[in-house]
């Protein structure tokens, strides 16, 4: 039984009167069971509790929150839940954990909860569970001195330190204890003006994070009807959770295993959309350099080619809308500002790569021979390359909506897919099997169609493409099959795709899969994750 201290009243008069009604039980007991074991509270008098009979044991609700605001006010701690737990007492709010009754079990629940955070790694002693443990040891043992521990100062801790635990637990467990959108996202500064500093964008997964409201929501949740419920609908919900929980407690296993904390630290953030919720997606995995195609109990996997280091591929969700066969590659400007401009003038250079220019305001072609590598860096000119045999983006592209201009696709140069490090291109995927991915793409598998997208990524189209673009008959015919020609297929329904980054993950053995951070994204995260080790 937990003995609740009565708040805001004296607590020697409730004390006394509840011993009334207990005196008089014993005596009842006493009558009718005369023959059984002598009770050894048969001489019990009220006299007995005269130690009761102490100002120590007298609660004033104003002195209670003296002590809280004295506790909070000797926090140094600067997480978010830190500030908004502060902030919630001096801005007046009313005590939730404490009322005339006392601390219900509602502190033990949490309690509870708190020292499970041992089992993913996180020093319980950062949910205050240490202070919370010994102030209710204290409170029920009726342990007060005028030292430290007087009634006041332990249940001003408690109602503080209860709340400043259950805002760190609650926001880490529901949200994630860090933000990637903050830690990813000013990673990577761009070149330019250093008086005004921008970064490239490097996560656009959208996911929920805490709303303006959602800190006085939190309050109303630890109300003895909602606050076990609450927690557990808090619980991160990603399968992968319970797999990494369950793999950093194997025998022999450091806490302060840096890719497991990692890890499980991905699993609690409240992706809107996730890759477990789906029958059928495609799913790459920048640090294993991996494409998994799942579709329902099948999968397929093939290498991939993903962004270097300073030209990185972002993490993004969306949906496989298209298929273009034999795309034009429109250059980047870094790329032209890098590679191409040097050779303004040079029209057999072009030639020999398959490249021209367009002006981007009037979009008519300029012939190579009267561009200058001034004209060329301005920025008011494309550079494309056709498509085809040769085409940098391969074959085959898979067109999705994108903040990056980035894409899956094809690669002219295979022997990418043999180097252990695929980090190569400039953000954009590519896709070692392009044939047999767009096959899994389509819904329905029809033969004709499937038969065309081979041929077409495997024509010669280039003096097909020549005689289109000049209107002459001068060049060499062809036995090129135009009939069998296709140029893009609609992916109905749209393919769901997750560009993600796990340097651990599951393998088919029923094992775990260790990868290199090759972004450091690891390490960033890492770092917030120490606030909460020692």
């Amino acid at each position: 039984m937990n003995l609740r201290v009565p708040f805001g009243l004296d607590v020697m008069v409730l004390v006394l009167c509840e011993l009334s009604g207990i005196i008089f039980v014993l005596l009842f007991q006493l009558c009718s069971c005369r023959n059984k074991v002598q009770n050894p509270n048969q001489n019990l008098e009220l006299s007995s509790f005269s130690s009761l009979r102490n100002a120590a044991y007298v609660i004033h609700p104003r002195k209670v929150r003296a002590e809280l605001l004295k506790t909070l006010q000797e926090d140094r701690d600067s997480m978010q839940a830190d500030y908004r737990a502060r902030n919630y007492y001096l801005q007046g709010g009313r005590l939730l954990w404490i009322d005339r009754n006392g601390v219900d079990q509602r502190a033990d629940t949490l309690l509870a909860y708190l020292r499970e955070m041992k089992a993913v790694g996180f020093s319980p002693n950062k949910f205050c569970v240490a202070s919370i443990t010994a102030d209710l040891n204290r409170l029920r043992a009726l342990q007060f001195d005028k030292s430290q521990h007087s009634i006041h100062q332990v249940l001003g801790r408690l109602e503080y330190h209860l709340t400043k635990a259950f805002f760190r637990y609650a926001t880490g467990q529901q949200f994630g204890f860090t933000n990637p959108y903050v830690l990813f996202n000013k990673l990577d500064v761009k070149e330019g003006d250093s008086l005004n500093v921008s970064y490239y964008r490097l996560f656009d997964i959208p996911m929920a994070r805490p709303t303006k409201n959602y800190w006085k929501n939190l309050c109303k949740q630890t109300h003895p009807d909602s606050l076990t419920n609450f927690i557990h609908h808090i619980q991160p919900t990603n399968p992968l959770y319970q797999v990494f929980k369950n793999y950093l407690a194997q025998e022999g296993r450091s806490t302060n295993n840096v890719k497991t904390l990692c890890n499980l630290e991905r699993t609690r953030w409240r992706l809107k959309d996730n890759p477990f919720a789906q029958d059928k997606y495609v799913m790459v995995n920048v640090p294993a350099m991996e494409l998994l195609a799942i579709d329902h109990e099948q999968v397929m996997r093939m290498r991939v080619g993903v962004g270097t280091n300073t030209t990185k591929t972002p993490l993004l969700s969306s949906r496989i809308m298209r298929m273009d066969v034999n795309p034009q590659w429109v250059m980047p400007k870094s790329i032209i500002d890098k590679s191409v401009a040097r050779h303004a003038g040079d029209s057999a250079y072009f030639e020999n790569h398959r490249y021209f220019i367009r002006n981007r305001e009037t979009g008519n072609r300029v012939d190579p021979r009267q561009v200058t590598s001034e004209m060329l860096r301005s920025g008011q000119y494309f550079v494309i390359q056709e498509g085809g045999k040769g085409n940098a983006m391969g074959r085959i592209v898979f067109r999705f909506k994108n903040n990056f201009a980035v894409y899956l696709h094809d690669t002219s140069s295979r022997g990418v897919f043999d180097q252990s490090n695929r980090g190569v291109s400039h953000g954009c995927v590519r896709v070692e099997k392009p044939f047999e991915l767009a096959v899994f793409l389509l819904k329905e598998k029809d033969e004709e169609l499937i038969e065309k997208m081979r041929y077409s990524m495997q024509a010669d189209i280039h003096s097909h493409y020549q005689k289109k673009l000049t209107a002459t008959s001068n060049l060499p015919n062809d036995t090129l099959q135009e009939s069998k020609l296709i140029n893009s297929v609609r992916v109905q329904p749209a393919v769901p795709l997750y560009i993600t980054y796990y340097t651990l993950y599951p393998n088919e053995q029923h094992g775990m899969q260790e990868y290199q951070d090759i972004y450091g994204f690891d390490a960033v995260i890492y770092k917030q994750l120490k606030n909460y080790l020692r």
